[in-house]
């Protein structure tokens, strides 16, 4: 795979000529993926080869479909606030648009790296094929730890990030999204400087802020619909209900703090809470709303120090307290095959993209344990993102209220089919999620012609 470089200067010629920015010289190149590539043969090929096994897709098709469309890579150098010159690499993977343009968030992380974003702009096809809304996946990143700059230095990688990115995205061909790291600043800053590069443009991005083109309720669309499939999928699969149902929850950032919030608003007992310092528990349920508040009112807070509930390790034993579900809102792959056969839930919520690997997953399975797939799960975030393109391509503004009863109604739909599907075939929800999806996105390239 070809990909672009921005190569530093000798530091004489960085002397001589002054500010690195008036030096910056790039070269796009871009190569359609081949037989071979890496993204066939990530997590979510799995599952969909399997998906193909129940519906007529032909080979060519299927590798079409299994393989990412384009990838970039850029190195980003910025001057910081010391005087000091640092270099980020910087990633954009394009997986299929044969839906519409390419959709998925962008993450500030230490750990990204182009096989992660392969995975995750792999997984945002499948999920917003499944959900029902127009777009394609994509996942991009940088890899820095956003703690350790300021935010003027934030600021400049991100416009940095903007700029090398300016071909390979638009209202129309590839709409990037707040991810972990990233918030609606950092979307303020990626929206005003693409518009500079190119015309007013707010619907490059969605997450804005509200007063700037941003959509009510987007930020805990991800959230939200992880309550809405969970109310659905406790009724349908459990002949259960969320309120006096206990839960755990596994991640307490944007989206596992949500997602806990709507369930303890439902009358849900949310027990216990981890995150990656600490966790905390407490079997009379705890008081989530104030617990948000602690949290998020300062960094320092950590969930520990919250005075309702016992501090408990935040290591896998977390995932071993008795509950009724266990909601993994965290990284992916942190249900491995030896934490899912210590579980103690009568049903998993895979509401953080991949939480469980494939074979954590086939573990679950031989104990029984049903499991609401993240393609379902986390299928919010990606019909907010959608509200918020629509409102802005159109130039209108929806109130939460309208936009609270239209992803309950997409989260139900989404839902309804995959249920379906399970029941008349006989297979597990994650794999009638993978067939409806490849069915949707197969008839999309034979119709457009890519046969």
């Amino acid at each position: 795979m070809l990909r672009s470089f921005f190569r530093l200067l000798p530091q004489p010629l960085r002397a001589e000529y002054g500010s690195l920015s008036r030096l910056e010289t790039r070269n796009y190149q871009f190569a359609a993926s081949e037989d071979g590539n890496p993204c066939g043969d990530l997590p979510t090929s799995v599952y969909a080869k399997e998906a193909s096994e129940h519906i007529k897709v032909s080979p060519q098709i299927l590798r079409s479909i299994l393989n990412c469309d384009k990838e970039m890579k850029v190195e980003l150098v910025v001057s910081l606030d010391n005087g000091e010159v640092a270099q980020f690499s910087a990633y954009r993977v394009q997986h299929n648009n044969s839906r519409g343009p390419y959709k998925g968030g962008i993450v500030y992380h230490p750990d990204v790296t182009i096989d992660s974003m392969r995975s995750l702009a792999s997984l945002n096809t499948w999920k917003a094929a499944v959900m029902g809304v127009p777009f394609g996946g994509a996942k991009g990143g940088i890899s820095v730890d956003p703690k350790t700059l300021s935010e003027r230095e934030l600021q400049k990688l991100t416009r940095k990030y903007v700029t090398g990115l300016q071909e390979i995205i638009g209202p129309n061909l590839d709409i990037p999204a707040p991810d972990i790291g990233t918030n609606d600043q950092t979307m303020a800053w990626f929206f005003d400087q693409y518009s500079k590069l190119k015309g007013y443009s707010p619907a490059v991005v969605t997450g804005k802020p509200v007063w700037l083109h941003g959509s009510y309720g987007r930020d805990s669309a991800a959230g939200r619909g992880v309550s809405i499939a969970t109310r659905e999928f406790m009724r349908k699969v459990m002949s259960s209900r969320v309120q006096g149902s206990t839960f755990i929850i596994q991640g307490f950032g944007k989206l596992g703090s949500w997602a806990a919030q709507y369930l303890h608003d439902a009358g849900g007992k949310v027990i216990g809470v981890c995150s990656s310092e600490t966790a905390i528990f407490n079997e009379k349920g705890l008081d989530i709303t104030a617990l948000r508040s602690h949290v998020f009112a300062n960094e320092s807070n950590l969930l520990a120090s919250f005075p309702g509930g016992t501090a408990i390790p935040n290591d896998t034993s977390f995932l071993e307290i008795p509950c009724d579900v266990l909601v993994a809102a965290a990284v992916a792959n942190t249900i491995t095959p030896a934490t899912a056969a210590r579980v103690n839930c009568k049903a998993v919520v895979e509401a953080g993209n991949g939480a469980i690997a494939p074979s954590g997953d086939a573990v679950l399975q031989q104990r029984g344990i049903p499991v609401l797939p993240d393609l379902l799960a986390n299928g919010g975030g990606v019909v907010g993102s959608f509200f918020e393109w629509t409102q802005n391509i159109s130039n209108l503004q929806w109130d939460e209220e309208d936009i609270a009863q239209k992803l309950d109604r997409y989260m139900v739909d989404a839902f309804r089919n995959v249920t379906k599907l399970s029941t008349d075939t006989n297979v597990n929800m994650r794999l009638a999620a993978y067939i409806i999806a490849l069915q949707r996105i197969a008839t999309s390239e034979l119709q457009r012609g890519h046969a």
